[in-house]
């Protein structure tokens, strides 16, 4: 289990595959209630192994034809435990090279740098790796933890996506955030 796409000092990211299973689910589920404000609401099934082997599976999927690029993030002096998640999802290519970001960082571990950490490396991975030009993340005006992890890996709000997203049955309004690829410009 120690087979890592990059690492950063704390951190080792995994690409996602099936056999990841157990630990992502375990990860879901010990931070269901900590996401619960700021998610969608997931099917049960998705708290399950199954629920999560079918997810990595279309994960991987999606890799395999560079529509996304997600990864689990581990500590590596626990190698077994997922203690995060990120995605570089929705990526476009053409005049536009860019996708959004989605991330995670288990309950226990906010506050304490991990999560910028992650933007950071991450960002930095798929800009020389991806070749992407800009990276988006948009992010609810009342997740200032979040929106803090963001800017501290470089990202700059560029404005109010009004009623953006749905989560818990409200249209929620979202802060938009970029990073662009300064070394392309």
């Amino acid at each position: 289990m120690n087979s890592y796409v990059f690492r950063s000092p704390r951190l080792g990211f995994r690409a996602v595959e099936p056999s990841l299973s157990a630990p992502a689910a375990a990860f879901y589920r010990r931070n269901r209630a900590a996401f619960a404000p700021f998610d969608p609401v997931p099917e049960e099934e998705f708290f399950t192994e199954p629920g999560q082997r079918a997810r990595l599976e279309l994960e991987r999927s999606w890799a395999e034809c560079d529509r996304a690029y997600r990864f689990l993030l581990v500590q590596p002096r626990h190698p077994g435990k997922v203690v995060g998640m990120l995605g570089f999802n929705e990526i476009v290519r053409g005049a536009f090279q860019s996708c959004f970001l989605s991330y995670k960082i288990d309950r226990t571990l906010w506050n304490r740098g991990y999560g910028s950490e992650a933007i950071r490396y991450a960002t930095a991975w798929a800009f020389r790796n991806l070749g992407l030009h800009r990276v988006e993340a948009n992010i609810m005006p009342r997740n200032p933890a979040s929106l803090r992890a963001a800017e501290k890996a470089g990202f700059v709000r560029e404005g109010l996506s009004r009623r953006y997203l749905n989560i818990n049955g409200v249209w929620e309004d979202h802060i938009h955030m970029v990073r662009l690829n300064e070394d392309a410009l």
